[in-house]
């Protein structure tokens, strides 16, 4: 199944997707959108351009699991998503995603401007490939 994610933002929002066989996470986009309902809009055009059956939107918590104004805006997002989309929309945990992209840019030497606008893409992947590795050791205990 393919799988679109999304790590959502006051200002830059990271996409990333799946392919069928849910095995690779890939960087798709990164939609500089503030305004809510326009930003699902666009997500919406992205799920259906590749053919995405679900949608996993990031859910910040603390390191102590609780959660934040951060995460309310995040469950308030991924209903509007899932309104809007019309597929079905999971949260998920993205602790120290963040923290990954930029150690995983800074092995690349990704810097400045061009780091700004790519470190919520590959923020997206991590989170969706987190998602995907779960599916696959959970599968036969989540039916």
């Amino acid at each position: 199944m393919v799988i679109l994610a999304v790590d959502y933002g006051d200002v830059r929002t990271g996409i990333a997707v799946c392919d069928q066989l849910e095995l690779l996470a890939s960087p798709v986009a990164v939609f500089q959108e503030g305004y809510a309902p326009k930003l699902a809009g666009r997500i919406q055009e992205e799920t259906q351009r590749r053919g995405a059956e679900e949608i996993v939107v990031g859910l910040p918590r603390n390191m102590d699991g609780s959660e934040g104004p951060r995460a309310e805006k995040c469950r308030d997002f991924a209903a509007l998503l899932e309104q809007t989309c019309g597929v079905p929309v999971r949260l998920w945990d993205e602790r120290l995603t963040t923290v990954q992209a930029h150690r995983a840019l800074n092995l690349t030497n990704t810097r400045g401007k061009k780091r700004k606008a790519v470190v919520d893409a590959v923020a997206a992947v991590m989170i969706l490939q987190d998602y995907i590795d779960y599916r696959k050791t959970h599968a036969s205990s989540d039916q």
